[in-house]
């Protein structure tokens, strides 16, 4: 693999995953359980897919094969998305929605402000747009998990068992393979081992607060970011957000 198919592939996997996540938070629209959660989570999903169409478009730059974001994004199969497998998780209840985002909110703003630092002008400056938005994403998603943690009986059992049920899909985010090395090397991307101990600081704090525990369990699931394997999830997901394009090729507002 070359640095530019290296760098090609990263690019995926930061756009695919906000890009599934921002989809599956939309799915609440209309749905949530009170009003401001509803307008909360939507403005949340808009963040994440404004955030897809600029790693996306630069991932089409990079790819040089005349492609778009929305194209990237509306015209791949299941197997050629690379986005990490815990983004593609169902929303369960909202409780399990907001573990879900917690988990994924405290990697990426290890993650992008690691990136803001690139020494890819074009990576950084992404990053430092989309650590604005993401520093607000991780203070609801973690003010939620530990109100919910710490409230009552039953808030607190569902919490548990959506961390017992996501915590399997967290080594994936914080454990590097040869794109992640290859992006390291090459002064563009963090090193993920030393990402992974910023991470459980904050999490472990997070879960402190909210009086739950934390899974003895180091085994992850693993294939989402490399497109090896996603689970069952996911293309049920591209059916639902892609049936448009794919119905009306071409077609455009």
């Amino acid at each position: 693999m070359t640095d530019q198919e290296a760098l090609f592939e990263y690019l995926l996997r930061l756009g695919d995953s906000t890009l599934i996540l921002g989809h599956r938070i939309s799915e609440w629209c209309g749905h949530a359980p009170v009003l401001e959660e509803d307008i909360a989570l939507a403005n949340t999903a808009l963040d994440l897919i404004g955030q897809t169409q600029m790693w996306l478009g630069l991932a089409a730059e990079v790819e040089g094969a005349g492609r778009s974001a929305d194209e990237l994004a509306m015209l791949r199969d299941v197997w050629d998305f690379r986005n990490l497998l815990l983004v593609e998780q169902p929303n369960g209840d909202f409780g399990q929605t907001m573990m879900r985002q917690c988990l994924f909110d405290a990697f990426h703003i290890e993650l992008l402000t690691a990136l803001s630092q690139s020494d890819d002008n074009r990576i950084a400056g992404i990053s430092a747009k989309a650590l604005k938005e993401v520093t607000y994403h991780l203070d609801r998603s973690s003010e939620t998990v530990i109100g919910l943690g710490d409230g009552t009986e039953e808030s607190h059992r569902r919490m548990q068992a959506a961390l017992d049920l996501l915590w399997p899909y967290v080594g994936e985010m914080v454990t590097p393979d040869a794109v992640d090395t290859a992006m390291h090397a090459a002064g563009i991307a963090p090193d993920l081992t030393a990402l992974r101990a910023r991470f459980d600081t904050r999490i472990d704090a997070i879960l402190t607060d909210a009086t739950l525990v934390k899974p003895d369990s180091t085994y992850a699931q693993t294939g989402g970011k490399t497109g090896f394997r996603h689970s069952e999830h996911l293309g049920h997901l591209l059916t639902q957000m892609q049936w448009l394009q794919r119905a009306y090729p071409g077609a455009a507002w």
